[in-house]
Order: structure tokens, then sequence, then C-alpha cells
């Protein structure tokens, strides 16, 4: 009867002031944790942890809404839980586990904007995937372009705070590049200005002008056009980019120029003026040619 007693008022303790900085229970494992974003950019947190006989405790990302959070089993059934420490990133504590539990809850409005990028930096303890809407093609991991095909998520191993950029829309430009009777597309990603775009097939060169510094730049063309390696300049100096594939023979080269000026991507390869093999031919015709006249000369 006294253990009876004393654990329920050690809950009720516990969830009438769910604000108290003491933790109670040992740290949970965590079969999985995720934040999932919407299509409005509502971000929701998810954790999946084993079944436990004893009190465990889960960490909650920073900015959760303590009205939102649910704690439930398999089975959708409601679980008691006590919250704490929500002043700092908070904490849940569930009491029993005889399966599965399943701890839901949204989060404030965590994004920044500057016109139509989004910036999201957070970060978890243990390792946490972000799953993003079916609309979100690539997003900026730390400054490198990813690019998600078939995927929609990303993991990150153990933990840690990550950026995360991505365009509410994407802001595309789409420059035609004609060489004779063969036309390309050769596609800009930015929210900054392109001006002055042109390709130079004697120089194997793509360039154009930006105008505002620290925007993210992606060109999106085939290789057939414009083959690597490459080197990318700003005002003839060299800069880094990233380098990605987008389809078959289609390459991605990503940059965030620092500055305003001039950008020129300088390929080794590009479409020739006349097919590479006329000379090789005219040059074997002319071998068997040579002996087939001799043999049947006039005199």
């Amino acid at each position: 009867m006294n253990k009876i007693i004393f654990s329920s008022l050690m809950i009720f303790a516990l969830i009438a002031v769910p604000v108290a900085n003491a933790q109670f229970g040992a740290p949970a494992y965590q079969k999985s944790t995720h934040l999932i974003i919407d299509e409005l950019n509502n971000i929701e947190a998810k954790h999946v942890i084993d079944f436990s006989n004893d009190p465990v405790m889960v960490n909650l990302f920073e900015g959760a809404i303590i009205e939102s959070i649910t704690v439930t089993n398999e089975d959708g059934k409601e679980l008691e839980f006590a919250i704490s420490g929500m002043s700092d990133y908070g904490a849940v504590t569930i009491f029993t586990a005889d399966e599965n539990t399943i701890i839901k809850y949204n989060l404030k409005n965590m994004f920044r904007q500057s016109d139509n990028l989004l910036t999201l930096n957070i970060g978890y303890p243990g390792t946490f995937g972000i799953l993003f809407s079916e609309k979100t093609d690539q997003i900026f991991l730390n400054n490198q372009l990813i690019q998600f095909g078939d995927k929609k998520g990303i993991s990150i191993n153990y933990g840690g705070y990550v950026n995360v950029e991505y365009y509410s829309e994407i802001p595309k430009i789409i420059q035609e590049v004609q060489w004779k009777e063969d036309k390309f597309n050769v596609e800009i990603i930015t929210d900054s200005k392109i001006d002055k775009f042109n390709f130079d097939q004697e120089s194997k060169s793509i360039s154009f002008q930006v105008n505002e510094k620290n925007k993210f730049v992606t060109i999106i063309m085939s290789e057939e056009l414009l083959g690597g390696p490459y080197v990318v300049l700003l005002d003839d100096e060299k800069i880094s980019f990233n380098k990605g594939i987008k389809d078959e023979n289609y390459i991605l080269l990503n940059i965030k120029p620092q500055s305003t000026g001039e950008i020129t991507i300088i390929g080794t390869t590009v479409i020739p003026e006349f097919s590479m093999f006329l000379p090789l031919i005219m040059g074997f015709l002319i071998i068997l040619t040579v002996p087939f006249m001799k043999k049947f000369s006039l005199h």
C-alpha cells in the first residue's frame, strides 16, 4: 500500500510541476528520432523509443511547444508522462513503457527567411533525421548542395548542430544555348539577379554576371555542352564550388560568391567545330586509296 501511495505522489508531483529542472529516469533507447517538415514548413518531432519497465527520459528538441506533446504506445493508447526543464531544451519522462512508445510534438517557428531562402539551424545530442515535403527537391546542408531524387530526407549521425537551407519556391532561370542545329538549356537556380549570360565555344566557357553577394548559385547543364573537369572564376580569381550529378549526362555546379562580379565556368571539353573523327576517316581512306591507284595507274 505504501508503495502505491508513494508512486502516486511521485507521479502527481512530476506532473504538477512540468517546468521543474530536475530530471527523472535513465536516458531512453531511441529507435528513431525525426523532424518532419510539411509543405507549409511546420515542424513536427517524433521519437520512437524501446520498451522499458523502468522510468526513462527523452530529451526534446529546442523550441518544443509544451501543449502539443503527446505520448502513446503503438496502439495509440495515451501514457502517463512528466515534463521537465522547459526553460532550457526540456525532457519527457515516461514512467512505464511495456512496448514501443511514440512521443510527438510541434516546434515553434524555427526558420529564418531571407528573400526566398529558408534557413533552419537545429541540433540534437543523438542521431536524428529530417524529412522534407515532396515539393522540396534540394537543400543546402552546411553550404553543401544535396539533391534528393527519390529520397526525401537526411540523417545526422551522432547528432550535433546543422544548418539547413532551401528555397520556398525554386527561383529558376533557363538560358538556351544553340550550336548549329543543336539546342541546350542551361538552368541557373538562384535568388541573385543574373545578367550578361554568354556561352563561348572557342574558350570552352560559360559566363554571367551576379549582382548580389553571398547568394547560392546553382548551374545545371549537359556535359555534352561543356564537360569537366571545371574551373570556376569570380572576376578572374578562382573560387570553390561543389559538383553533383543531376540526371544522366547532366551535371550540377554550386557556388556561393562572396562578392558581386562576373562568374566564368571553364571546362576542358566542349562541342567540337566538326567531328573529331573526320580527319581520322579521311586519313584512313587515303591510306587505302594510294595502293589501289598505283595498281590501276594509267599508262
